[in-house]
């Protein structure tokens, strides 16, 4: 029906017509795949919620004279300094070193500090300490340095993250006697409560699910700023077992991702933490859909009873964990489900309202001729399975 030019061209004009993912899906309810088709130009998604693989790269510029760092903490958090002579990698999920702080590991405030909220912090512009220890050589003969930096103080600082955006996930519960710390946060033991991450069917790729409409150089709004699509994500899994309406029933594509974090917002790149398990980041992500033809309505028209999660028991410490079968995103948001017969407490690790802000804000950076749509330079692969790492080892 029409071309990525033609919305841009509409954009750039600002006439082009922007719905985002909810409005979509309400639209057609009301007049149809056809007539929805013909009427929308872009749709807008979003999600807000955990991505603990995501990290910054950082340059910090050179000293005088010269340093090599070969070891680099970030307020007490240590950074990988193992490539350029001043480029760090943070990643979010990387705790204090406890060792070179000197304090005692059960301090509160430290435990549950992470690399999450020194990004955080570099983005919102507050002061970072930096304590570096380099490898002296001819051309860099410096051994340590201190400092603090900001975000205005350091050369290049973009997010980096090599998995965001699971095109579906699970949802936790523990079928064992004492409670578990995991990364779906605190689960209850005999199955006192569940745990579900995505957002559902407003989720960005539930509505892309054979990944038509992106690939690798997207345009996106990444938190709070634009960003791209790098490459395909770690444990890329397209392959998944999927429904009739393509949806995967369970963790299958994911997206690599970067931004510029300068242009970024504290409000949609957040440090947090989980009981007993770690520091994360919580991470605004919005991905634009261009409406070419009805099948891209026909995508973004699932609703939350037409998308399924497994239920995991992950008091089995296996990598392959027994499930309790498959349960809709409409039965997870009324807030309870039936497990093994017993009525379970569910709550979201993404946070909904604020999935549904970064559709909203996507779509006002569209509506204003901020931000346009980009052709991708590639697809992204949809053969890749997923290969475990057995480890044989001799007793």
């Amino acid at each position: 029906m029409r071309t990525l030019a033609e919305i841009n061209d509409k954009i750039r004009r600002r006439c082009a017509v922007v719905c985002t993912i909810e409005e979509l899906k309400a639209r057609v309810a009301e007049a149809g795949v056809t007539q929805t088709a013909k009427d929308v130009d872009v749709v807008t998604t979003g999600t807000f919620e955990p991505m603990e693989s995501s990290g910054a790269i950082i340059n910090l510029g050179h000293t005088d004279p010269p340093m090599k760092i070969r070891k680099c903490w970030l307020d007490g958090i240590p950074a990988y300094a193992g490539f350029g002579a001043v480029d760090l990698y943070l990643g979010a999920t990387q705790g204090v070193d406890y060792i070179d702080t000197g304090e005692v590991p059960d301090a509160e405030e430290l435990r549950e500090r992470g690399g999450g909220h020194v990004i955080e912090d570099l983005i919102a512009d507050k002061p970072v300490h930096l304590r570096a220890i380099g490898q002296v050589t001819d051309c860099y003969p410096r051994a340590s340095f201190e400092t603090t930096i900001t975000r205005e103080t350091i050369n290049q600082f973009y997010l980096f993250n090599p998995r965001n955006l699971y095109q579906n996930f699970i949802v936790g519960v523990n079928g064992g006697d004492r409670p578990l710390f995991t990364y779906l946060g605190p689960l209850q033991p005999r199955l006192a409560n569940a745990v579900y991450s995505n957002p559902g069917a407003i989720s960005p790729l539930l509505n892309d699910p054979e990944l038509k409409l992106i690939g690798i150089g997207t345009q996106i709004f990444l938190g709070g700023g634009i960003g791209y699509i790098a490459w395909e994500g770690t444990q890329h899994f397209p392959l998944q077992k999927r429904l009739p309406n393509g949806t995967p029933i369970g963790p299958s594509a994911t997206l690599a991702l970067i931004g510029d974090a300068k242009q970024m917002s504290p409000k949609w790149v957040r440090g947090c933490y989980f009981k007993n398990y770690g520091p994360s980041l919580m991470l605004g992500v919005g991905v634009p859909l261009p409406v070419l033809n009805e099948d891209v309505v026909n995508g973004c028209a699932v609703q939350d009873k037409d998308v399924v999660a497994p239920v995991v028991d992950f008091s089995i410490p296996r990598r392959v964990r027994p499930t309790f079968g498959l349960v809709s995103y409409a039965q997870l948001k009324t807030g309870r489900i039936t497990v093994d017969g017993k009525s379970v407490k569910v709550a979201p690790l993404a946070s909904i309202f604020r999935s549904r802000q970064v559709a909203v804000e996507l779509k006002e950076w569209i509506l204003q001729g901020d931000f346009t749509l980009t052709e991708p330079v590639a697809s992204i692969p949809m053969n890749r399975s997923f290969l475990p790492q057995d480890l044989y080892t001799s007793l």
